[in-house]
């Protein structure tokens, strides 16, 4: 795969990406905070030329955003694909919180949400498969098989989310509960897995693992979501994190430019065992916010680093054309529409 992208991938309002592989197809799911349909879909097979597929909530008995305020509602999804489903978690901000939908296929029909216990935002979700099979997506480096920590997470799933403890200082932390995924529950005690690269880090979040090799990784966000976002690592020999190995390692650090604010990061792996992320980032004095961007992924002794997210050419993108005889699915309404447009 090429290592020029075209960055932005997805221009114009899609932040917090998530991406999964199925063979050889990519998925990728966006926030799309008070704005309806929500959580939108797209998909290719060279995670540059992304296509509308459909949306994950999109219709009123799935959720109701009525009273979300301005860049609240539905924040941060992350798409995952275990034994032929799709499973998509995300959390409504100023409503219940975590949820779940399902589907067999990416343009839906998506489930009625089930809706998750705990506290917090930027749900994630590890399926702990343990080979490198058609979903390919979080398996390991190089191919071969990693013990696990001993087999405690091998073949379970795992639900992890951030939840604030201090909003003032930034302080958050980082918990995970065991995910049973033919019942859409939480299960077992939980676990605090994470609260920052150092003493004062602020807003660590958007929490996805990966197991790599022998031992498992952690990414984070840091820094809030302006120019000291971040994107960092860490990574310990068990799930559950209880005997961490070195501790953070800086992925993606504070950008200066010509993309700013970038963080918010998924792994993804390639066909060919390479690696890429897609994460958030800003083009200053844009007024189109946070778009999804594509970088590179090399490692160096269980080390993951971002290439710099740059300014390219992008590809021609056709024009949109609606006649509106049948409303398009890449139109967005305020809150969730009741009526037949």
């Amino acid at each position: 795969m090429n290592a020029s992208f075209g960055d932005p991938v997805l221009p114009g309002f899609r932040p917090d990406p998530s991406v999964c592989r199925v063979g050889s197809d990519y998925y990728l799911v966006t926030s799309s905070f008070e704005w309806f349909p929500g959580l939108p879909v797209f998909h290719n097979r060279d995670l540059v030329h992304w296509r509308h597929v459909g949306s994950a909530l999109d219709r009123p008995s799935q959720l109701d955003l009525d009273g979300c305020g301005p860049s609240r509602g539905l924040f941060a999804p992350t798409i995952r694909h275990h034994d032929g489903e799709f499973h998509l978690v995300c959390t409504l901000m100023d409503g219940p919180g975590h949820f779940v939908v399902t589907a067999t296929g990416p343009a839906g029909p998506w489930s009625e949400p089930r809706w998750l216990e705990g506290d917090g935002f930027d749900p994630s979700l590890f399926f702990d498969d343990g080979d490198d099979g058609d979903d390919g997506e979080h398996g390991t480096r190089g191919g071969r098989a990693g013990t696990g920590g001993e087999g405690e997470g091998r073949g379970r799933a795992w639900f992890t989310a951030a939840r604030v403890l201090d909003e003032a200082a930034g302080r958050t932390e980082i918990w995970m509960r065991e995910y049973l995924p033919r019942e859409r529950r939480l299960t077992g005690p939980e676990h605090v897995l994470w609260s920052g690269s150092r003493a004062d880090a602020r807003w660590p979040e958007a929490p996805h693992l990966y197991r790599i090799d022998d031992s498992y990784l952690l990414l984070t966000a840091e820094g809030g979501t302006e120019a000291d976002h971040s994107v960092v690592a860490a990574r310990a020999p068990r799930v559950t994190g209880r005997t961490r190995a070195p501790p953070a390692i800086p992925c993606c650090p504070p950008a200066a430019g010509p993309v700013t604010c970038t963080g918010h990061a998924d792994l993804v792996r390639t066909p060919d065992g390479d690696w890429r992320a897609v994460l958030l980032g800003v083009r200053p004095g844009s007024a189109l916010g946070r778009e999804t961007f594509l970088a590179e992924v090399t490692w160096r002794d269980g080390r993951p680093a971002f290439s710099p997210v740059t300014l390219e050419d992008a590809p021609p993108r056709p024009p949109l054309h609606d006649d509106f005889s049948v409303l398009s699915a890449d139109w967005s309404c305020l809150r969730t529409r009741r009526t037949p447009f």
